[in-house]
């Protein structure tokens, strides 16, 4: 890899730092079973004295990419074990599921977010136990019919999580611990860290609806509703301690001697299978933060508080970004700091790769993180939507005095007002239904 151009990350990651995208970042490279770049960006927090972001001591709340470094790697070792059938309906191994065309759904739906089950509930205004949120979730009822159409829900990744519970009799968590990160010695990956390691952990959102600032609590409000263990969100993880988990998925399922799931159980669950989904991970295609360069057979997840990692199989190379966008941003839209500074890495890490290739492709004159397209742009609202102050004249006008009064020019309202008054009334038509799709 080129280290001249290795250094356009360096600035990359400090462009978004500086316009107030979040307040510290951890960024670990890797190519060939060695970070090739590894590195901590500005602090914890915004606070004075914050300690410097580290990327193999800051500990960050990885929200979705619990789903791939979690869930899904549960998954694929029970498959792996011949325990869990992707073709099993869920309802099979969770009777309390069933019931309609839930009986229907499989596991493989719920990997590739085709089960039909909606985005997610508002558990955490719903419910009081963590057993009453679970209870809601299993009684979901479909937004479609399995396979029909695709919708990203956090409900079926929590649903997949209770059928390894199910299946492996134990708790995801504990399972995980048990299977994934203690052998690969993955100290700092964990659901619920202990109090002990607040001093290392980036904190999140200011002002909750729980109402206090949190740190080393998930994040995700549902998955605090599910007890900080859940399928779609609540581990917490280090830069580094990712790099050897990309490290074993890029060696085909084993680090360092030791085997955590087969090399084909590796390629079934990361080859693409319905449209830019794979099993329980999404694959790169020019969009959702993956950048324009990493291959075809690249795959990847992104978490919403500010974190990817992504994988290249082609280039035996793997991208790791933590942050706390979340944690009082002082971009205006941090949502899309952290967009481009996703996709610059991905295509800054893969333009690096230079060696065995027959033509070293251009480096671009600028990077989105350089243009800074719409970072800091004032949000503008509609004049529709601005709500309109009445004048304490308007207030007291007489119902008789609006009537008579004139229209305001180029007003819709009082035109049509004015218009009725002058023709005679007619019979209400129906207005016909608007339908409106929706991106899941």
């Amino acid at each position: 890899m080129s280290a001249e151009r290795l250094s356009n990350i360096d600035r990359v990651v400090r462009r978004g730092l500086a316009a107030g995208g979040y307040p510290g970042a951890s960024v670990v490279i890797g190519r060939r079973g060695a970070a090739v770049f590894e590195r901590g960006y500005g602090h914890l927090g915004w606070t004075p004295g914050s300690p410097a972001v580290s990327p193999d001591q800051t500990i960050y709340d990885l929200a979705s990419l619990t789903k791939v470094v979690g869930t899904t790697t549960a998954a694929m070792i029970l498959y792996d074990e011949g325990r869990l059938n992707l073709d099993a309906t869920v309802a099979s191994i969770i009777p309390a599921f069933g019931g309609g065309a839930k009986d229907r759904v499989t596991v493989r739906q719920l990997l590739t977010h085709h089960s039909g089950l909606p985005a997610g509930k508002e558990l955490w205004r719903m419910a009081v136990t963590r057993e009453q949120a679970k209870g809601i979730v299993l009684a979901a009822q479909l937004a479609c019919n399995p396979g029909d159409c695709f919708i990203y829900s956090d409900l079926g990744a929590d649903v997949l999580g209770w059928v390894v519970e199910t299946v492996s009799g134990q708790g995801l968590d504990q399972f995980l611990a048990e299977r994934v990160f203690g052998p690969l010695g993955m100290a700092d990956t964990r659901f619920n860290p202990a109090p002990s390691l607040a001093s290392r952990i980036a904190p999140t959102e200011v002002s909750p609806p729980r109402g206090y600032p949190l740190k080393g609590e998930v994040h995700d409000e549902n998955a605090f509703a599910l007890g900080g263990v859940a399928g779609h969100a609540g581990l917490f993880s280090t830069a580094s301690d990712l790099a050897v988990f990309a490290t074993m998925m890029l060696n085909g399922g084993v680090y360092e001697g030791v085997r955590i799931v087969s090399d084909t159980t590796v390629a079934r669950f990361t080859a693409r299978t319905s449209g830019t989904r794979a099993l329980g991970w999404d694959t790169a295609d020019g969009d959702g933060g993956s950048g324009e360069i990493l291959s075809s057979r690249a795959y990847g997840h992104t978490g919403y508080t500010g974190t990817s990692l992504w994988i290249d199989p082609d280039r035996n190379m793997f991208v790791v970004l933590l942050t706390n966008r979340v944690h009082a941003a002082r971009a205006r839209r941090p949502e899309r700091v952290i967009a481009d500074v996703r996709a610059d890495l991905a295509d800054a890490a893969a333009l690096a790769v230079i060696e065995g290739l027959d033509e070293i492709p251009l480096m671009p004159a600028t990077f989105r993180s350089d243009r800074a397209t719409g970072w800091n742009t004032a949000v503008r609202r509609s004049r529709r939507s601005r709500p309109r102050r009445a004048s304490k004249a308007r207030k007291t006008v007489t119902k008789r005095a609006v009537s008579t009064a004139k229209p305001r020019p180029g007003t819709k309202a009082t035109a049509a007002k004015a218009t009725a008054r002058k023709a005679p009334a007619k019979k209400p038509v129906a207005a016909k239904p608007r339908t409106t799709a929706r991106k899941g």
